[in-house]
């Protein structure tokens, strides 16, 4: 991830990753909760599924509700005045190239690791969602912090 400190704060963000139903869907939640009022936001996926219930349960854990996130196609989005795609896998990437040819917004790429392709028992498994869901958290702090956009 590379962030721009002299970038301008967006109005809106897009997060975009396969399936919309585990990074994505965690980012669009975390946004909502320390951004919501000030940024508009959602989350597309290349071939979107059910949201991931380890992701609603890791969610969860810090207080933050995904459990009615409807998945969605980055096709059939019904709103494409994105001023920021933040991708989070490279399918998104590929993607979000194709669906910039038309609209005037920029791409940021934060390649982040699938939790689901990680083997183990529940226990090991919920971790990875907990990792990628601080990793995400993090990011957003950093990315969108006040401090580095004093008009938030």
């Amino acid at each position: 991830m590379t962030i721009n400190d002299q970038s301008p704060m967006p109005t809106s963000v897009l997060f975009a990753c396969t399936h919309n139903s585990i990074r994505s869907a965690m980012a669009e939640v975390i946004m909502k909760s320390l951004y919501g009022k000030n940024i508009y936001v959602d989350s597309a996926g290349v071939m979107a599924t059910e949201i991931n219930g380890f992701a609603i349960e890791v969610l969860d854990e810090i207080g933050l509700d995904a459990e009615n996130h409807l998945a969605k196609n980055l096709d059939d989005l019904e709103d494409s005045s994105f001023d920021l795609i933040i991708c989070l896998s490279p399918e998104a990437h590929k993607k979000a190239e194709e669906l910039t040819r038309t609209w005037a917004c920029d791409i940021e790429d934060w390649n982040t690791v699938d939790p689901s392709l990680v083997e183990g028992n529940r226990e090991m498994r919920l971790n990875a969602f907990r990792q990628v869901r601080d990793d995400l958290y993090q990011k957003i702090k950093t990315r969108f912090s006040p401090s580095v956009h004093p008009l938030v």
